[in-house]
């Protein structure tokens, strides 16, 4: 049995039996259904399709409509991005890469470490106005996929600027130095993910306050 008949067994055996799930188990349903479709279908789907629209070199959206026993239905849009589409929920799988040197790092001896430090990443969680929330185990990649939804194109005009007058989001690379990643390629942009998730939830407050989004910014791990 897979995690979504599973999903869909716990649902059908609680109306079964008389149980009503609350509003906030009906939300974790929903969110646990999108993660699988995310991690295990989408990306079957995507390898599947690309090869077919590699002749097309315009931009458009395709929109898939599925009613379980019904023919499926895919209507194209010539929006360039799936966010504009009034209710559409992104869910494509993570796109972007750590942009790393091709330099090894030299070799150092081993040393006995001198304290213990503790991973304190408590995770991100972001909200838009719109009822969409992303949120997943790594906050570097809720933070792209947010920015994503915002409009990567957009960032820069906010002016947010690290590591030596690198902007948070640019068509510039920072150089590559071995052992240390500086930014992630997404989309043919490059953004700056080496800075805490402190700072990362300021850039987002920056972004939002900017472009009036009213995002809704919380620490935490999904389950």
């Amino acid at each position: 049995m897979t995690k979504l008949e599973k999903l869909y067994s716990i649902i059908e055996n609680s109306r079964e039996v008389g149980v009503k799930l609350s509003k906030d188990v009906l939300q974790q349903v929903e969110e646990l259904e999108e993660g699988i479709i995310k991690e295990e279908i989408l990306p079957a789907l995507g390898n599947d399709i690309a090869p077919r629209l590699e002749p097309i070199k315009r931009d458009l959206v395709l929109v898939v409509e599925y009613h379980p026993g019904e023919p499926i239905s895919v209507a194209l849009s010539r929006k360039t991005k799936i966010s504009e589409i009034m209710g559409a929920k992104t869910l494509t799988p993570r796109s972007s890469t750590p942009v790393k040197s091709e330099e090894e790092p030299t070799e150092v001896k081993p040393h006995e470490p001198t304290k213990h430090i503790e991973n304190t990443t408590k995770g991100m969680r972001i909200t838009f106005p719109d009822g969409t929330v992303i949120w997943h185990r790594q906050a570097i990649d809720t933070f792209i996929d947010a920015l994503r939804k915002i409009g990567l194109e957009r960032i820069p005009e906010v002016g947010i600027l690290h590591g030596n007058g690198f902007n948070l989001v640019s068509r510039n690379k920072r150089p590559t130095v071995p052992g240390r990643i500086w930014q992630h390629e997404c989309d043919g942009w490059y953004i700056y993910s080496n800075i805490s998730n402190g700072t990362k939830t300021e850039d987002l407050h920056r972004i939002s306050d900017y472009y009036h989004l009213g995002l809704k910014i919380e620490e935490g791990k999904p389950e």
